[in-house]
C-alpha cells in the first residue's frame, strides 16, 4: 500500500523537475538552428508557438499565459511585426484590444519550428502505449494549473 504512494516522495520529484528541464531542454534545441537563421530567440518561440495554436489571441492572454511583462512582451511582439512574422488587429468587440495572428511568413517559421521537434516527440509516443500519452498530457496539464 505505502508504495503506491513512493512517487510523491520528495526525491522523486526533484527527479521529475530535472526531467522536465532535460525534456525542455532538449525539444527546443532541435529548433535552435531554425531560431538562430531568422535571428530569433526562445522568447519569440514560445510567442510564436502560442499565436499558432490561439490565433486571433489577445495580447492580455498572452501576458496571463507567458507569464510576462508587457514591456518584455512589446519588445518580442515589435520583432516579430518588423520581420513581417505576426499581424496585429484590433478586436471586433472592444477597439482597445488588440488580437495577434500569425502571417504566411509566420506560419511557415512555425512549420519549420515545429517540424524540427516533431520528430523527437513523434519518435518518443510510438515508444508508449496510447494510455502512457494520455496519462503523460493529463499531467502536464495539471502541472500547468
Amino acid at each position: 500500500m505505502l508504495k503506491d504512494f513512493l512517487y510523491l516522495k520528495e526525491q522523486n520529484l526533484k527527479d521529475v523537475v530535472e526531467l522536465l528541464l532535460k525534456a525542455y531542454t532538449a525539444s527546443f534545441s532541435d529548433s535552435e538552428q531554425t531560431l538562430k537563421r531568422n535571428a530569433l530567440s526562445k522568447a519569440h518561440h514560445r510567442l510564436i508557438l502560442l499565436i499558432n495554436n490561439n490565433p486571433g489571441i489577445k495580447v492580455t492572454e498572452i501576458l496571463n499565459n507567458l507569464k510576462v511583462t508587457k514591456q518584455s512582451l512589446n519588445r518580442v511582439l515589435q520583432d516579430l511585426i518588423k520581420k513581417n512574422l505576426i499581424l496585429q488587429k484590433k478586436a471586433e468587440k472592444d477597439g482597445r484590444e488588440k488580437e495577434v495572428y500569425l502571417s504566411e511568413k509566420g506560419l511557415e517559421l512555425t512549420n519549420s519550428l515545429f517540424n524540427s521537434q516533431k520528430n523527437r516527440i513523434l519518435n518518443a509516443f510510438k515508444k508508449s502505449s496510447p494510455d502512457e500519452v494520455n496519462y503523460f498530457k493529463n499531467v502536464l496539464k495539471r502541472i500547468i494549473g
